[in-house]
């Protein structure tokens, strides 16, 4: 049962890591593909925690997710910053940001 829910959570992570490589020119993709990774290691972290029947495992995931949120957050207030300026979120535009 446990490898079923490693291959889950590998399965989870190539996604994200494929959302990444395949689709370069949006970052709204690349930053929910970010988080999905974020998720697919969460989710690792959570049943080896109850495997192991340590609560050290959710606290850290519990961590990340919060983490997780205010850099979705950051994330997507940039983005709305750097569409107003541009009017475009393409990724190959982005040498504006580089101060």
């Amino acid at each position: 049962m446990l490898n079923l829910y490693q291959i889950l959570a590998f399965t989870l992570f190539l996604i994200g890591i494929m959302g990444i490589v395949v689709n370069r020119k949006n970052l709204i993709i690349m930053l929910m593909s970010i988080e999905l990774m974020l998720l697919a290691i969460n989710f690792l972290w959570i049943i080896y925690a109850s495997l192991l029947d340590n609560i050290l495992g959710q606290i850290f995931a519990l961590y990340v997710l919060v983490v997780a949120a205010a850099e979705s957050a950051i994330g997507l207030s940039i983005l709305v910053a750097y569409y107003r300026v541009r009017g475009t979120i393409s990724v190959k535009f982005l040498n504006l940001l580089r101060g």
